[in-house]
């Protein structure tokens, strides 16, 4: 005699169905991850980049570390 709770719980043809919609939905999260992380990635790369460019084009300290005296002439 069958157990009536094993067969009726849940049909094989059920379990085939079942798996798809699971990786389905973690392809979903997956792709949405990475999509998420390559924003992240790609703010912080532009926002460095911004940074570097705007202390290029900042002149104010352009006599950082040369002194008044010209060394070259004293030789």
């Amino acid at each position: 005699m069958k157990n009536t709770l094993e067969s009726a719980s849940f049909p094989t043809s059920q379990r085939a169905a079942v798996a798809p919609s699971r990786w389905l939905k973690l392809g979903v999260v997956a792709a949405a991850s990475a999509f998420a992380g390559g924003l992240a990635a790609a703010w912080w790369y532009r926002k460095t980049l911004t940074k570097l460019r705007d202390a290029e084009q900042d002149h104010s300290d352009s006599h950082f570390g040369i002194s008044e005296d010209n060394p070259a002439d004293d030789l």
